[in-house]
């Protein structure tokens, strides 16, 4: 896929005049979107994204294009099961509603910085490096092991993500005790201050860095081209704070997510290693071809993640029907 400068050059405009203007009018009015907001808003990414993946049917043709949809619904999946992390750490920090929009956005903004170094660095070492495509497999398959391991012991009185960073920030500065509005730092009797409004973006931020280590290797099993690997990231990242909202306890419902997407890992991790194997033409020698099409990668992923979302709906309603109620539970003792 041939990639002209003026299109990187246009798409990189698009998306920072996007996030100018969000940023701009988050900066000025943070509150709560209500549901119409939220729902438009995210109508209206989604939107784009199609287009924008027809309009690589229309330059590039199909292959590409079902590249990009692949990819996009991937990443956009691995952003809803970020949003679990993200609910326990706007809870955990107490975040005041209307201030978790702003959170959101500068976290996402942040995501989008991480992510694209960790595609840069990613297409450099696949130019140069096929055996790379062996440690991507290896390391998805161990992130699809670990999403069910982490689900068997899922509690429900989960813990905010706690790191090295985190810990040194809140031992370094002095901070205060309430929320300054949007503001990171404040001055109190001529001392700066922290706000915990800074210790909800380290968090988030650092919690995006580990995220990109998930995402980056699983889209480039789908698609080699960095600038479909970016768009995707982009489009799966607008409209994450929105949907952040729109959803709500909706998420918390999705308890299947992990599975359907261990699955998907697992499958685009071995995806990855066949095709190192058809780098390195051991295929031939076993006289099979290992090349998975991207339209039954793009049927899998599409197929998992109905499949998860019905029956993840299905079980929490089975649960709430089921579940004993509090009063008879306590009048039994």
């Amino acid at each position: 896929m041939d990639v002209h400068g003026y299109a990187w050059a246009a798409t990189i405009a698009i998306m920072v005049a996007i996030l100018a203007f969000d940023i701009f009018v988050i900066g000025r009015r943070p509150h709560e979107p209500s549901m119409k907001e939220a729902g438009t808003a995210i109508a209206v990414f989604i939107g784009l994204a199609v287009v924008f993946g027809l309009g690589v049917w229309g330059v590039s043709g199909p292959r590409y294009a079902g590249e990009f949809f692949a990819g996009w619904l991937t990443e956009y999946s691995l952003s809803i099961d970020n949003l679990f992390i993200f609910l326990i750490i706007m809870a955990k920090l107490k975040v005041p509603r209307e201030l978790q929009q702003f959170a959101l956005l500068v976290g996402i903004v942040l995501a989008l910085i991480f992510r694209g170094i960790f595609i840069a660095v990613g297409a450099a070492a696949i130019d140069r490096f096929s055996w790379v495509f062996f440690l991507f497999g290896a390391f998805l398959l161990y992130t699809a092991v670990r999403l069910v391991i982490s689900y068997r012991n899922h509690d429900d009185d989960e813990e905010a993500p706690d790191n090295l960073l985190l810990r040194f920030v809140r031992r370094r500065f002095p901070s205060t005790d309430d929320f300054d509005g949007p503001h990171l730092t404040v001055k109190r009797d001529g001392s700066r201050l922290i706000t915990p409004m800074l210790v909800v973006i380290v968090a988030l931020g650092s919690t995006d860095l580990l995220f990109a280590l998930d995402s980056i290797p699983a889209i480039y099993g789908l698609t080699q081209e960095p600038y479909l690997v970016f768009t995707a990231n982009v489009f799966a990242l607008m409209g994450l704070r929105q949907l952040y909202f729109l959803l709500g306890g909706l998420l918390r419902k999705l308890v299947y997510l992990s599975l359907g997407l261990s699955f998907i890992l697992a499958f685009i991790g071995v995806k990855l290693v066949f095709h190192a194997l058809h780098e390195y033409h051991l295929d031939e020698r076993l006289g099979v071809s290992l090349e998975i099409p991207i339209w039954l990668s793009l049927v899998v992923i599409v197929a998992t993640l109905a499949v998860t979302a019905v029956a993840s709906l299905v079980k929490s309603r089975w649960d709430e029907d089921h579940a004993e109620p509090s009063g008879s539970a306590s009048g039994t003792r």
